[in-house]
């Protein structure tokens, strides 16, 4: 019989290296990070939204988005617009070739975790959410900033193309 710590480590270990897979198929298949897609995916749903409403909605900081569209629009992804009634807001817009990306990526891992744990019953999802932070704070980890972006590494990172060692089947 396995030790339940080592069962606690190896489910920590496959969450780890599903994200890790998963953040390394996006940057194959599509060239961009889970929150670039996701930035996208808000663009796209926000029309025209500030920056600052758009980080909101991605729970990620202004300046991290700010990073994150810079690189966007280097790739012809989005538009930014200065506000003509208040300077100190930027407007994003999807590009024509920005909205052709979001059409043909594949789905951040969060997207199919966020619709199998949306359908457990509340009491498991409390449970879940409970034994996960007391996981974090075990680890002493419960101070630290995240977002709810399952993706390894940086935010505002370039992705990196994968060795062929690291390709997912």
């Amino acid at each position: 019989m396995v030790d339940p710590l080592e069962q606690v480590l190896m489910s920590l270990r496959r969450v780890i290296r599903a994200t890790d897979l998963h953040s390394k198929h996006l940057a194959k298949t599509s060239g961009l990070t889970a929150p670039q897609i996701l930035l996208l995916q808000a663009v796209r749903k926000l029309e025209g939204a500030p920056v600052g409403q758009l980080a909101k909605e991605v729970s990620l900081s202004q300046a991290t988005v700010t990073s994150i569209l810079d690189r966007l629009e280097k790739k012809g992804y989005v538009e930014r617009e200065r506000s003509q009634i208040d300077k100190r807001k930027v407007h994003v817009q999807l590009t024509g070739q920005g909205n052709e990306m979001l059409n043909g990526a594949p789905q951040p891992l969060q997207a199919a975790f966020s619709h199998r744990f949306s359908a457990l019953q509340e009491w498991e999802q409390t449970m879940i959410i409970a034994a996960l932070q007391r996981v974090a704070s075990m680890m002493d980890a419960e101070d630290i900033d995240a977002s709810p972006v399952l993706d390894i590494g940086a935010l505002d990172r370039a992705p990196e193309p994968p060795s062929s060692a690291e390709r997912p089947d």
